[in-house]
């Protein structure tokens, strides 16, 4: 029996080269010198900023030129442009004639105020004109009969003196023919001047007695136009206790109950016009100064634009916000007509952007809140990775766009994001 050694399961080794430790080693050379060529930016870049960030963490926008638009976006509640509140002239009973909601016309009769007192003033008014044109009129009766008496005496003096002259002429050629006495003469002439006299003085009286009783009609017409004035302006006042419609329009909101009880001055009722609406906008008051009356806005409504002008700015700031009213525009920049939105509701919210100013070629730059971490004072430029602090002036500043005065130029990338994190470095290294 033969017993198998291990001779089947040898292996034949060759010996080794020497050769392939060489190329080993000049591989790894190789790559060192490669991985250091490719490092040694990166590490020179990192050896030479404050800090680094990651891409991630950054925001960055690129300069550009072009036109600017400052503008401001607020959200308009829609209002009548026309919508008067009524209010009751006087105290009394209010009887209603429409119900809220109701379609009214101009001048309808939409409630009465029942007002007794008032009425019976009125009344007693009248009464008392009646009674002072009464008076006026026996007045002048009187200045007739006045006025006839004083022309009777008149011409009766007249008559006198015509007689008195008649005898002083028969008295001269008596006396000149010697026929009556030198009494008698001097008695003719005493009676002419006599008739002469009171021929005067009855003129005279005749005329004062006219300016009196002038002067006294005038009086009595005079207290007769005052009460007509007062009986004229209750007159009104009666009848303003029926309200009538102002305008066209829908009866809105009843403040009082039917057969209610009302005061003088207290509100009744609301009428709106919904053939014009305006839009009631809510501005922040830090942008209070930069607005004007007559700035252009755009009003958006179901994704379309309609164009609107800033009519009105409150003058009081309420809740660090001040009220403005926005209405449509009628005619564009060209003068060609346009048509007022449709579908508008009372209360309705729209979106309102009011362009504050325009500038054309404007260097500008995405806004971010690198301006409130710098303050606007400076700036991070990137390029090649390295972010360098640059020292930069702002300008208008809208809300989307800031304006660069001077610091960058166009094409500059610059990071908008918050820059607090870069703890005023003035190099920083952006990495991937």
């Amino acid at each position: 029996m033969t017993i198998s050694d291990t001779s089947g399961q040898d292996v034949v080794l060759s010996k080794p080269s020497k050769r392939k430790p060489m190329l080993i080693a000049s591989g790894v050379i190789v790559a060192s010198i490669a991985l250091a060529v490719m490092v040694a930016p990166a590490i020179s870049s990192w050896s030479s900023s404050d800090a680094s960030v990651s891409s991630s963490r950054v925001r960055l926008a690129t300069v550009s030129q072009g036109d600017f638009v400052r503008d401001l976006s607020v959200q308009g509640r829609v209002v009548a442009a026309v919508s008067p509140r009524l209010y009751s002239t006087g105290q009394g009973t209010i009887t209603f004639h429409v119900d809220a909601g109701d379609e009214v016309e101009k001048d309808q009769v939409l409630a009465t105020i029942d007002s007794p007192e008032l009425t019976n003033q009125l009344q007693q008014e009248q009464a008392s004109l009646q009674e002072l044109q009464m008076s006026l009129d026996r007045h002048k009766i009187q200045a007739k009969k006045q006025a006839l008496e004083n022309q009777k005496s008149v011409d009766m003096a007249k008559v006198a003196l015509t007689a008195a002259d008649r005898e002083k002429r028969r008295a001269d050629k008596a006396y000149s023919s010697n026929s009556i006495s030198q009494i008698d003469f001097e008695k003719a002439q005493d009676e002419l001047e006599n008739a002469r006299l009171v021929h005067k003085h009855a003129v005279k009286d005749a005329e004062l007695n006219k300016e009196s009783l002038a002067f006294e009609i005038q009086t009595k017409q005079l207290q007769v136009n005052r009460q007509s004035l007062l009986v004229n302006e209750l007159a009104r006042k009666v009848d303003e206790l029926e309200l009538r419609s102002p305008v066209n329009g829908i009866v809105g909101n009843l403040a009082v109950q039917q057969k209610n009880q009302v005061a003088k001055n207290q509100p009744i009722l609301s009428v709106v016009d919904l053939s014009e609406f305006e839009l009631e906008v809510d501005i922040p008051e830090s942008y209070a100064d930069d607005l004007a009356i007559g700035m252009d806005a755009n009003v958006t409504l179901n994704g379309e634009m309609y164009l609107a002008n800033l009519i009105t700015i409150s003058p009081e700031i309420e809740n660090n916000q001040v009220t403005g009213r926005v209405r449509f525009a009628t005619h564009n920049t060209v003068g060609e007509p346009l048509t007022s939105p449709s579908g508008l509701r009372q209360n309705q919210r729209l979106t309102t952007r009011i362009l504050m100013e325009n500038k054309a070629n404007v260097l500008m730059v995405e806004r971010g809140q690198f301006l409130e971490s710098g303050g606007g004072r400076y700036a991070y430029i990137v390029r090649d990775g390295i972010a360098e602090k640059t020292a930069i002036r702002t300008g208008a500043r809208s809300l989307a766009n800031v304006e660069i005065l001077s610091g960058l130029a166009a094409g500059d990338t610059i990071i908008v994001s918050n820059t607090e994190q870069f703890q005023d470095a003035e190099r920083v290294l952006i990495t991937q």
